[in-house]
């Protein structure tokens, strides 16, 4: 099966402008993903899409293949859609990378493909992690998912068996009844959502195409219009731990993760 790599690379941030080409350990953010998803050996071809020149001038300093896209969408993954219309080959799957995740590495990325592998119907993938700590729980910028079997003899499968996600909320999901808030992660699995998605590119096509629903405008999550209008979500487990940017402040968390492990 092969696949492509998509990282939506946007310059007008409302919390970060020009945050894609923003100097981390010497080279700038983008790049860094690009080289990690290059170097994870899995993708025919890596593509940045952007709807900035500054930034496909940069790309083109180091080789990367990169494209110019619309500036009007409102999503990595109706970037992504535009893109993949201009792209030439024939991919099995999509997989959309945020530009702003410097530290992504093969592990996470190759479950998400494996997804794929094991479910053939499968047309949406990402990923999900146990959360750990309260905090999370109750952070609003932390997107929780409730997740079942995507099947209907489920008695059947084993604990390691593919899933598939029921409901996205910035709120705590599910309620706990009866229990103290501050014992809540001692009752119940929680899962918080990581932000890397998978695509059939006919699924692609189709997801773009479906108006915003009231689900998404309540909780400004694109991936419950999916969801509303019938499709199915598969979810893996990963211990991947993000660190996206979306802020200055995220940028110099970043830089010191990066001195911290890698000695820059």
């Amino acid at each position: 099966m092969k696949a492509l790599a998509i990282i939506p690379a946007r310059y007008q941030s409302t919390r970060f402008p020009g945050k894609p080409l923003a100097m981390l350990g010497g080279k700038p953010m983008l790049r860094h993903v690009y080289d990690n998803v290059v170097n994870s050996g899995l993708f025919e071809k890596v593509v940045i899409a952007s709807d900035d020149e500054r930034i496909l001038e940069e790309t083109r300093l180091w080789d990367a293949e990169a494209l110019f896209t619309a500036d009007h969408h409102q999503s990595g993954t109706d970037r992504c859609a535009e893109a993949a219309k201009k792209i030439t080959g024939d991919f099995g799957v999509i997989v959309n990378v945020q530009g702003d995740e410097p530290f992504i590495n093969k592990k996470p990325l190759e479950k998400l493909l494996q997804i794929f592998d094991n479910e053939p119907n499968a047309g949406i993938a990402t990923l999900v992690q146990k959360i750990d700590n309260s905090e999370d729980i109750w952070d609003n910028n932390t997107a929780k998912v409730v997740l079942g079997w995507g099947h209907i003899h489920q008695l059947s499968l084993t604990n390691d068996q593919l899933r598939i996600a029921l409901f996205f909320s910035r709120s705590p999901i599910p309620f706990i009844r009866s229990v103290d808030k501050k014992d809540w992660i001692d009752y119940h699995v929680f899962w918080k959502h990581i932000g890397l998605y998978a695509f059939r590119p006919e699924i692609l096509e189709e997801i773009v195409k479906l108006p915003v629903g009231l689900l998404e405008k309540a909780e400004s999550l694109e991936q419950l219009r999916w969801l509303e209008n019938g499709y199915k979500i598969y979810v893996d487990e990963t211990d991947y731990k993000m660190l996206s940017v979306d802020t200055p402040e995220d940028l110099e968390k970043a830089e010191n993760f990066l001195k911290k492990n890698v000695g820059i």
